[in-house]
This record gives structure tokens, sequence and C-alpha cells, in this order.
């Protein structure tokens, strides 16, 4: 479980530190709560929670495709 684990960082520190969490995740689930989307972009699934339900889930790309959802109008 990995809580906005690079939210403190500068965008430099950011890249190492998340290269280095994408190479210890490979293989295994992990749930990341982020509000950066460099830190979401690789992702298999993304889950969108509002009022604690799940509002939509997809893919990063596929989520973002879509002109009437949630994560298209916050990544706008």
């Amino acid at each position: 479980l990995l809580d906005e684990a690079t939210s403190a960082l500068d965008s430099k520190s950011e890249r190492i530190v998340q290269e280095a969490l994408d190479n210890a995740s490979q293989g295994r689930s992990s749930i990341i709560i982020a509000h950066r989307l460099s830190t979401i972009r690789k992702v298999d699934q993304v889950i969108v929670m509002e009022d604690g339900r799940v509002v939509e889930r997809g893919g990063y790309d596929e989520l973002r495709a879509d002109p009437g959802g949630i994560f298209a109008r916050m990544v706008a």
C-alpha cells in the first residue's frame, strides 16, 4: 500500500523513487493512492472514488478517453 509515496519529492527525485517502486512492484499487487498523474500512468487499473464509493474503474488511457467521465475531467 503506497499512500502518496512521492508527494513530497521534487520531479527528479520522484522519477528515481517511482522507478524503484515500479521495479519492486513487478509481479505483485500494489495499491497506490495518488494525486499526481505521473504516479499512476503505468498502472493496470485506475479506480476513481467519490464519497467513499467506486465511481469509475478501468485502464488509464481508457478512462482518460471517456469524455463524460470523472477521471477524464480530472486530467483535462
